[in-house]
């Protein structure tokens, strides 16, 4: 017993005197253990399922499932010129409800390479999950104290959806240009914005949120003027610069648009997958929380419960935690949920599309009681748990995609 105490004495104590970038690479580490190991034991007990999955895959075939199936299909054939319709006429799921960066990207690596696409992919989200535990302990350190920053990487690292950061999908590089592009951003380096944002806006669709939250920034920023000096050329630069997103931000459905002939190809294809759950609907904004939340809750509760999520939501941003992470995290945080509000359906994959809220964790990690962070990161190893049990898991007629 006295061994293992000493060693766990020692290890603590070398840990301590880590330069900050090598104890993030600690935590990134000895998370993927655990994310690995999870992947690893659902997979050894993977039935086989014709076009998805063969029985006990090996880790690269069980992290390349669901989407990333899209996203090689991407790679390999890029996007269809004429939209697929099913025995309705409607659109159905196709590869136009992805965007190109992440796949063409895996692509070009492989070709140079010749690695395999999922060994080339996993790699690239670990990559771009490692950058991003950096550069947010970076960012956070700005509002909190180095202990705090470290905890709330600790929380992404381990979050029930982590298992995202080494899967084949774009969710990690598109974390890792966000987090970019707030840094810049309280860093004032908005030359260098613009090829982060267009590269973001092109990865996953978080270019509208940002533009969002560029134009609340900007009208926060000239409001404060006069403690916060905000110039003419510093609110053309950025008036621009939020243009230029909000136009970024269209600019995946555009294309869809000219390839397919068709203006709305990109929302036909995203209203394909909730076409399951509530039949053929157009895309109204707002709507589509209380719509989901009728059909999962019941028509008479669902609505109600949804309003008082959204206000407890509300409530949050005047909480001194969330306060303390200054303007721009917060002013993130609310335009992606607003954005998130009008565009998406809630289903399987909801817990995945809140993924980009994870500056959030910064207030989450403030409190320093042991009990309290031990049981956030049992929480979250747990829920990995079942996030992966009820998302990544394929059964037999399985309608939860991650």
């Amino acid at each position: 017993m006295s061994l293992i105490l000493d060693t766990r004495t020692l290890l603590v104590s070398r840990y301590s005197r880590m330069p900050w970038w090598a104890k993030i690479a600690v935590v990134f580490g000895l998370s993927r253990i655990v994310s690995t190991t999870m992947l690893l034991l659902f997979a050894a007990t993977q039935p086989g399922i014709a076009g998805w999955v063969s029985e006990h895959p090996g880790l690269l075939e069980y992290s390349s499932l669901w989407d990333g199936q899209w996203y090689w299909r991407i790679a390999l054939y890029g996007y269809p010129s004429e939209l697929p319709l099913n025995e309705d006429g409607l659109v159905g799921e196709n590869a136009w409800a992805f965007m190109p960066v992440y796949p063409f990207l895996v692509r070009a690596i492989s070709v140079v390479t010749f690695l395999q696409w999922p060994f080339v992919a996993s790699v690239l989200s670990l990559g771009f999950g490692l950058a991003t535990a950096l550069l947010l302990y970076r960012l956070l350190l700005r509002y909190i104290t180095g202990s705090q920053a470290l905890f709330a990487v600790v929380l992404y690292c381990l979050a029930p959806v982590s298992a995202m950061l080494q899967v084949t999908y774009a969710e990690s590089m598109g974390a890792f240009l966000l987090t970019l592009s707030l840094w810049l951003l309280v860093r004032r380096n908005y030359g260098w914005m613009f090829p982060v944002v267009a590269v973001m806006a092109l990865t996953r669709p978080t270019g509208l949120a940002f533009a969002l939250m560029l134009g609340l920034w900007w009208i926060m920023r000239f409001i404060r003027r006069v403690a916060d000096a905000f110039d003419v050329r510093e609110m053309v630069v950025t008036a621009l610069l939020g243009l230029f997103t909000a136009a970024m931000g269209f600019a995946w459905p555009a294309i869809a648009w000219i390839v397919t002939g068709s203006m709305t190809a990109y929302t036909d294809t995203e209203l394909a997958w909730r076409r399951s759950f509530i039949g053929d609907q157009h895309l109204i904004p707002f709507s589509p929380w209380f719509q989901g939340a009728n059909w999962w809750i019941g028509s008479a509760w669902g609505s109600v419960f949804l309003v008082i999520v959204v206000a407890a939501a509300i409530a949050s941003f005047w909480l001194p935690q969330m306060r303390k992470l200054g303007l721009e995290l917060r002013l993130w945080c609310m335009s992606y949920g607003i954005y998130l509000l009008a565009v998406f359906f809630p289903q399987s994959s909801t817990f995945r599309m809140l993924m980009p809220l994870f500056p959030a964790l910064g207030a989450i990690s403030q409190p320093t009681s042991k009990v309290y962070r031990w049981m956030l990161v049992i929480a979250c190893i747990y829920g990995q748990w079942i996030w992966l049990s009820i998302a990544w898991y394929i059964g037999f007629n399985d309608w939860t995609p991650p």
